[in-house]
């Protein structure tokens, strides 16, 4: 077993380029970095620190997810239309199938856990 490392997450200069958002509300659209860590033991869920730029983009994700803002400031407005503002520090727990907008004001930086979905079985 080995333990990862990453020091001074809110300035690690080691991203890779992920693109931009599937969805994105703004032009130019938001540009996204991270890092995957492989992390033995955690199953289907993922984790690492992921970085966009300023903008606005629909969430994609079905997971639940865990996340830290280590730097950057901006909100998050569900589809019910709850608009909750964020910033480095604040710590966000998403429930599987959250929907609604990210707004980035202040380039974004986190770390993140994103649940894997549980495997629905039917009934014989």
């Amino acid at each position: 077993m080995s333990i990862t490392v990453l020091r001074q997450t809110a300035s690690v200069s080691a991203l890779q380029d992920q693109g931009t958002p599937a969805l994105p509300k703004s032009q130019p659209p938001c540009r996204l970095s991270g890092i995957d860590v492989a992390l033995e033991g955690a199953g289907d869920n993922n984790c690492g620190v992921w970085e966009c730029t300023p903008g606005r983009f629909e969430r994609q994700l079905q997971q639940a997810e865990v996340m830290h803002i280590v730097a950057g400031r901006g909100a998050f407005t569900s589809a019910a239309g709850a608009t909750i503002e964020f910033r480095a520090g604040d710590t966000l727990f998403f429930p599987a199938h959250t929907r609604g907008q990210w707004r980035i004001d202040e380039t974004l930086r986190k770390v993140f856990i994103v649940m894997a979905l549980p495997v629905r079985t039917t009934g014989s």
